[in-house]
Formats: structure tokens, sequence, C-alpha cells
């Protein structure tokens, strides 16, 4: 039950995010997001989102480093 509530508060976080994605607020949100939906996918055993899901936590710290800067 509450692996299923983590998973949609972390999609609700990244549609929030795509909306925002060109501010450092945006970028933190998708990062939240992906966060939660890592959990998710660690639950279900779903390794290929779990790799997604890290790449993409990567690729949003580099970005928002370079956003704060």
């Amino acid at each position: 039950m509450i692996i299923s509530v983590i998973g949609w508060v972390g999609a609700a976080f990244m549609v929030a995010a795509s909306f925002n994605m060109t501010k450092p607020l945006g970028l933190k949100m998708a990062l939240f997001g992906l966060t939660l939906l890592t959990i998710q996918a660690y639950d279900s055993t779903a390794y290929n989102l779990i790799v997604l899901n890290l790449s993409s936590i990567i690729g949003f710290t580099l970005s928002l480093i370079k956003a704060t800067k």
C-alpha cells in the first residue's frame, strides 16, 4: 500500500516538474519524483527502470548544478 502511494506521489511530482523544467524548482521536483519512483521500481524489481531513473537523477543533478552557478 505505502509503495503504491510513494509511486503516485513520485509521478505527480514528475508531472508538476515537467511544467517547471527551466527553473531550479522544476529540477528539484524532478529529482524528488524520480527518487520516489526509484523506490517503487526497486520494490517491483524493475531493474531497467532503476537504471533509467538513476541516469535521469544524475542528468538532472548536473543540470541543477549548472543552473545554480
